[in-house]
């Protein structure tokens, strides 16, 4: 019996222990915000962060991806969001409020991206665009630096303009694929393949 179980972690690589990390780190993270410990909520944070960008080098390095490794890390990437958002209401709360109205149109842009994917393919987008890699690493960078040093301004101009961009591209590609896909590096390549195949078709 414990055999058979110890096979079912088997099955997981390196790439998916990373994003069960974040996955498993998020009520810990809820927890250090509760107990307002600012800095070690910050620090693993921090480290939640190096785990996203190295699970996706590891998982292409390596030849490691999979549907089951792309759900995972979209799960752990959205959760892991929330903590840095939760984050920065609790503890830069004056900051959000003083600029509510702009970070509030990322963010129903957003929820109503997973509204629209959760109703075409019952779960979330694993699309992994460069424009989502792009605007991830520009939200971490802004959220770690607002969090240990304090807000800059034109980084957060631009990590809401790249995050704006690229939620309306994910809500394009929604409407382009009729069934559930992984790994679409964007607008430009989904119209390419779609030409192609139907040069293929004719």
């Amino acid at each position: 019996m414990i055999l058979d179980r110890l096979k079912v972690f088997q099955k997981f690589n390196i790439a998916d222990w990373l994003s069960f990390y974040r996955i498993f780190s998020f009520p810990f993270l809820m927890v250090f915000i509760f107990l307002d410990w600012r800095l070690v909520f910050t620090w693993m944070l921090l480290i939640s962060y190096s785990t996203d960008a190295i699970d996706g080098y590891l998982a292409r390095k390596f030849n490691m991806t999979s549907s089951r490794g792309s759900q995972l890390d979209s799960l752990g990437d959205q959760l892991t969001l929330v903590a840095g958002l939760l984050g920065l209401w609790v503890f830069e709360k004056d900051f959000i409020m003083e600029n509510i109205e702009i970070i509030a149109i990322p963010m129903v842009l957003y929820v109503l991206q997973m509204i629209i994917a959760l109703f075409r393919y019952g779960r979330t987008t694993a699309f992994h665009t460069y424009l989502a890699k792009l605007s991830a690493i520009l939200q971490a960078v802004f959220i770690l630096w607002l969090l240990f040093f304090g807000p800059v301004y034109w980084l957060f101009y631009l990590v809401i303009a790249i995050g704006i961009v690229e939620t309306v591209e994910e809500i394009i590609l929604i409407g382009m694929h009729k069934y559930w896909v992984k790994d679409v590096k964007g607008f430009y390549w989904a119209m390419r393949d779609k030409r192609r195949q139907e040069r293929i078709k004719n």
